[in-house]
């Protein structure tokens, strides 16, 4: 069994998607958009159902390196988007310098919680939501 995140984005899923390939090596797996879609396939029973425009991402994947998991994506239709609460993707490294690459990097223009630093259980913690609002948190655990 494997557990993969799948995150909702706002328009701006291709985006967000390709950020992340960058900042953590990750490699693109698929991407299809609305518009690649065969007519008559999807088709939602909602009828107040509006689907996003065709240039729009319907279901990406992302592979993390190192056997790190996957991360899978789309946008939602406008009026059906809420902003991810209740939960953090978690990146846990044993490297101090790249938690503080991928952290400056991720936590660009986003908003910071908790600024990167040591605590009791990690010589290095943050939590913040990125750019695109999502929740991150950052851990290089202290040997025991």
């Amino acid at each position: 069994m494997k557990l993969t995140p799948h995150l909702n984005f706002n328009g701006n899923c291709k985006e967000a998607l390709d950020c992340y390939v960058k900042i953590l090596g990750a490699k693109m797996l698929m991407s299809m958009t609305y518009g690649d879609m065969p007519k008559g396939e999807g088709e939602c029973s909602d009828p107040s159902y509006k689907a996003p425009p065709t240039d729009k991402i319907m279901h990406a994947r992302i592979e993390l390196p190192n056997g790190g998991g996957t991360i899978m994506a789309c946008d939602v239709p406008a009026d059906r988007y809420e902003k991810p609460t209740g939960f953090d993707l978690a990146i846990n490294l044993t490297n101090v310098t790249e938690a503080e690459r991928i952290y400056g990097a991720l936590s660009e223009n986003g908003k910071v919680i908790m600024p990167l630093g040591e605590t009791f259980w990690a010589k290095k913690f943050a939590m913040f939501e990125d750019r695109f609002g999502t929740p991150w948190m950052i851990n290089v655990e202290k040997e025991r």
